[in-house]
């Protein structure tokens, strides 16, 4: 088998033709980079998300095809992998990107209903569309299967308990599923730090210079930069590469050595919320 890598990679624009993709929560954000990465790799790109609307013109714009509907409803992940089946006729990549930030703020005040949905949205939607990919494909063929976590998953923040509890929960589940599906789906994760994003805007848009310069890289992140990881271990090029987390977070964990000044992102999570707050939407990257 050849080495092979995304459309920036020194194999060429190709790398994944032919293979067919899931990627969800993918009309913004990481989603929407990871579905015009794999795409441009040559991969056939099944994408949903909430928004009818979004969904149809996504789709069109990589000569793909979607379905809208939550993630929280397993009819719609085994409607999705019915799709990506009929329309392709394989399902070599699942990504699992839509993610709620909600419940935000102190756990003692987290409603019940929404901290299930978190972790309903977060982690067992991967589950159970890993679970239809498995079933209806990759269980015989085999595949590749990336979540998107969080650099965040690794310790503890201001106002993101549920969010940061859900998503060490989908890493723990990333391995836990790349031990029992190997050896013929390899199953990763990629963990961005803070990214240009909806999602993120409130804590990045206030003072970005302040945040940017507190990362050894200088900058906060771009959804590309999360996409070119992820078509990378959906890739051939990463073909003994399993259970691993690959950090993308221009250097937030090492930090410490760079700097002593304040952590920026902590400071914005303690004086800001995001839009949603006291909702129980899923929201995508």
């Amino acid at each position: 088998m050849t080495s092979s890598y995304g459309p920036q990679g020194h194999r060429g624009l190709q790398a994944l033709r032919g293979r067919a993709a899931i990627v969800t929560g993918a009309t913004r954000g990481i989603g929407r980079a990871v579905a015009r990465e794999l795409s441009e790799a040559g991969a056939l790109v099944c994408v949903t998300a909430r928004d009818g609307d979004a969904v149809r013109r996504t789709a069109g714009e990589l000569g793909g095809v979607g379905l809208a509907g939550s993630v929280a409803d397993p009819d719609h992940l085994r409607e999705v992998t019915e799709l990506t089946l009929r329309e392709f006729g394989r399902i070599d990549i699942v990504v699992n990107n839509a993610a709620t930030n909600q419940p935000f703020g102190p756990l003692m005040e987290a409603d019940p209903h929404a901290w299930r949905e978190a972790f309903t949205v977060n982690v067992e939607a991967a589950l159970r569309l890993v679970q239809c990919a498995w079933r209806a494909w990759m269980g015989e063929h085999g595949g590749a299967v990336v979540n998107v976590c969080t650099e965040g998953a690794g310790h503890v923040g201001p106002g993101v308990g549920a969010y940061g509890t859900s998503k060490a929960a989908l890493l723990h589940l990333t391995g836990q599923l790349a031990g029992e599906l190997a050896p013929r789906v390899r199953v990763n994760s990629v963990s961005p730090g803070l990214v240009r994003t909806e999602m993120a805007r409130f804590v990045w848009e206030p003072g970005e210079r302040d945040v940017a310069a507190g990362l050894p890289l200088g900058r906060i992140g771009e959804p590309e930069d999360v996409a070119r990881a992820v078509a990378w271990l959906a890739s051939d090029a990463a073909q003994w590469v399993t259970g691993a987390d690959l950090l993308v977070d221009g250097g937030t964990r090492v930090r410490a050595a760079s700097t002593s000044a304040p952590y920026a992102v902590h400071e914005r999570l303690r004086s800001q919320a995001p839009p949603e707050a006291g909702g129980q939407a899923p929201g995508h990257r």
